[in-house]
């Protein structure tokens, strides 16, 4: 018996809406710029790609390699979707080699002390709570902005937040009973469940693009140089945490990372020992 299998594409353009369905905006938007890119590039549709095609693409990026490495991905994604279909008879994306970059990731954790500093010299309410929750939870800022009073319940002696985020996953993750308390504070007599933990001026959740300007000015008054953002706050959580005694287990669990490879890179950025310790000099 033959069985039959339906066409789930029938042109470039739709191939990459079921591609995009379902991630985030921010996502979708980067990903199809990187399709267009793609295009404008080799002239061709999808079918017709070469891996000197692809190639050619990638060597496009010699001097932004940080975003050629993620606009690579998107593409090597898109091929393997569209093969997985049936769309295409081969993937020719298996074949091209994602740079390898170097980890910068050490330069993206603050110290415990500029962590508390920029909370301390935080004077608004609302934005210090905010600072003190996204390095608590290490939420991503898309997560913590997204908090509803119904994602805010106590445990314990304490409380907890429920995050919702990347690839639609869902983790609790518990406060410490001072951070509780200080989020507590932000919540109104008339608070509705659905209502936004942290408000914007009109009354709904504030935008990330807004909390990334919060916390560049929480860095300015600091006296922290860099493009500090949101997630610097999640990469030093998971340090901090680390050299505090946490597990890698609970770190990971933590911050929703999908394997203890992801998370064990804290431990190489900011190792606790080395072998150079140990010589003369």
């Amino acid at each position: 018996q033959i069985t039959y299998m339906p066409q789930q594409a029938s042109s470039d353009a739709q191939l990459i809406s079921l591609w995009l369905h379902g991630k985030a905006e921010a996502t979708q938007r980067a990903y199809a710029a990187d399709a267009e890119r793609l295009f404008a590039l080799v002239g061709k549709p999808l079918a017709q790609i070469t891996l000197g095609d692809l190639q050619s693409f990638a060597d496009a990026f010699a001097d932004a390699k940080d975003k050629g490495k993620r606009s690579i991905s998107a593409i090597k994604s898109l091929l393997s979707f569209g093969h997985k279909l049936g769309y295409f008879t081969f993937n020719v994306g298996a074949a091209l080699k994602t740079p390898k970059l170097k980890d910068t990731l050490a330069e993206r954790i603050l110290s415990e002390q500029e962590v508390l500093t920029m909370i301390a010299l935080t004077k608004k309410q609302r934005d210090r709570v905010l600072l003190t929750v996204l390095y608590a939870s290490a939420g991503r800022v898309s997560e913590v902005c997204a908090l509803s009073w119904r994602d805010v319940q106590a445990n314990g002696e304490s409380g907890q937040v429920t995050l919702f985020g990347k690839n639609d996953e869902t983790r609790a993750v518990k406060l410490s009973k001072a951070t509780y308390a200080e989020l507590l504070k932000l919540k109104g007599k008339a608070a509705l469940p659905t209502d936004a933990v942290f408000a914007s001026q009109k009354g709904g959740h504030l935008d990330p693009s807004q909390v990334l300007r919060l916390v560049r000015a929480a860095a300015a008054r600091a006296g922290i140089s860099g493009n500090v953002s949101p997630h610097w706050l999640r990469h030093s959580h998971a340090s901090h945490s680390l050299e505090r005694g946490a597990s890698i287990a609970l770190v990971r669990d933590t911050l929703g990372h999908s394997s203890l490879a992801v998370t064990s890179r804290y431990t190489h950025a900011k190792p606790g020992d080395s072998s150079a310790l140990h010589l003369a000099i």
